[in-house]
């Protein structure tokens, strides 16, 4: 069954008559997930999505961007290592980066996505989908779907532009022309010391253009351990990317289209440059979903419970899962909140209390607040789960921080001459099990699942210290930071 306007998956009422049992509004790797869910749980299924099957993850966010990192990085760990280095020493090819980035995104067709629904029974309904009311969706405002147990809003975030005088004017690029550009800029102002920021920044300089890193604040990755952001600093200073903190954009101006821009600092003075990258945080992508036909407010985040189902909202048929909710703006994030939804709605449109099923708690995100793990992409790498020890603090936990120099463990001395890293762990003293935990150094982000597992798990101290790493890995910092807690 070709994923079109046709009948529903396993003989249920379909896109025919506009009956499912479960619309999905975004078809990103989140909407993606739910409707994959609660199809296998025997639901008919329609995603309805306005532009292209896979979302901003594949096409404009996760899998672009590491694309046009990963040249970057290979090379940059391969400068180290003795033998290699000299082999290695040209610039980047930016044509070919381009293209293997461009390959990547699917060159931004979504063919395989859609073979894919085709694959699973889930019906597709392009165009833009509105709430008309109760379990109603109205897509382009004529044809109407109804859903006979939920719909779930999955229709990510989008990025915040502030209200600078001369911006909109200045057409600035956004996440996606960074991601999707087809040249290198010369000149390229980025604001914002954030993810996106950093990663940019990270990938255009290496790429050839002149990066200037403009923060707000007084240092980069503000949500990671100080030392995170300290060390990527260091790496991109000694990149050649000009940075410079404690600085808020006054105005932007453009005289004519595809020209240069100008942006002028609080202090009064100002930078030219090429292409401005405003990297400066995230809203929901709800202003223009009906949300006020059901009591919502447009352009409002979703407040929902565990199970993802809108509070404000009565008889609980709507969910807003992934972005939209606020709880982990990240991909595999919302991935996870999407098997939680989906399972939620299958058991409660079968009539089953969840508690009786929920054995492994399928049916409960607790991952999204407890133990999110998320990786930056940058030169060096920076990866955390969990609390940082001042979000600890905060808290109230009674903790004890341990640190270790990843330089100084073999596989890393291994992995590249020179190797630069940290390690951080935060033990929570009442319970002596892992609060968080956070790496920053070539390839850490591969440590970083052991480390979700201990905090997820609650796996006590003194277990941990029987899950022995390979010699001679970077995965031995995990036997330096038991030690040094030992007091070994």
């Amino acid at each position: 069954m070709a994923a079109s306007e046709a009948t529903g998956p396993n003989g249920a009422a379909g896109s025919g008559d506009g009956l499912y049992d479960v619309i999905v509004l975004g078809g990103g790797p989140t909407g993606e997930n739910v409707a994959d869910r609660v199809h296998a749980a025997g639901l008919s299924a329609v995603l309805v999505e306005s532009e292209l099957v896979g979302g901003e993850c594949s096409y404009w966010a996760c899998m672009p961007s590491k694309a046009l990192l990963r040249p970057v990085t290979a090379r940059s760990e391969a400068r180290r290592v003795p033998g290699v280095d000299e082999a290695v020493g040209r610039p980047l090819d930016p044509p070919a980066v381009l293209a293997h980035r461009d390959a990547f995104a699917s060159y931004w067709k979504d063919d395989g996505q859609v073979r894919w629904l085709d694959s699973v029974g889930v019906d597709l309904v392009r165009g833009h989908g509105r709430l008309a009311g109760p379990r109603q969706v109205s897509v382009d405002g004529g044809r109407t779907l109804t859903a006979r147990h939920a719909v779930a809003v999955c229709t990510g975030s989008r990025p915040l532009l502030p209200p600078i005088p001369g911006l909109a004017e200045a057409e600035p690029w956004v996440s996606r022309n960074a991601t999707s550009a087809q040249t290198v800029p010369g000149r390229l102002v980025i604001v914002g010391g954030g993810v996106v920021g950093v990663e940019m920044a990270t990938a255009w300089r290496a790429l050839g253009s002149s990066v200037t890193l403009l923060v707000r604040g007084d240092g980069l990755l503000p949500r990671m351990e100080p030392f995170a952001g300290h060390l990527v600093a260091e790496s991109l200073a000694e990149a050649g990317v000009f940075l410079r903190t404690g600085v808020e954009v006054r105005e932007v101006r453009r005289e004519a289209p595809g020209g240069p821009v100008t942006v002028v600092l609080d202090a009064g003075d100002e930078i030219v440059a090429d292409e401005l990258l405003m990297a400066t945080g995230r809203g929901p992508r709800t202003d223009d979903l009906g949300l006020e036909t059901v009591g919502l407010t447009p352009g409002s985040w979703l407040d929902v419970d565990d199970s993802c189902r809108v509070k404000a909202v009565g008889d609980g048929w709507l969910y807003g899962v992934g972005d939209v909710n606020h709880r982990a703006l990240l991909t595999h994030q919302g991935k996870y909140q999407a098997r939680i939804a989906g399972a939620a709605i299958a058991a409660r449109a079968r009539g089953v209390p969840l508690l009786e099923t929920d054995r492994w708690g399928a049916h409960s995100a607790t991952a999204d607040t407890d133990a999110v793990p998320q990786v930056v992409f940058s030169d060096p790498e920076a990866a955390a789960v969990g609390l940082s020890a001042a979000e600890a603090e905060r808290a109230g936990y009674r903790i004890r921080v341990v640190d270790q120099d990843l330089g100084a463990v073999a596989g890393a001395s291994l992995y590249a001459e020179g190797y630069r890293g940290r390690a951080r762990i935060v033990v929570d003293l009442s319970r002596e099990v892992l609060l968080g935990a956070t790496f920053v150094g070539p390839g850490v982000g591969e440590l970083l699942h052991s480390a979700t597992i201990a905090v997820a798990g609650e796996v006590p101290v003194e277990r941990l210290w029987h899950a022995v790493p390979a010699y001679p890995t970077i995965s031995e910092v995990w036997l330096r930071l038991l030690e040094a807690y030992r007091g070994d």
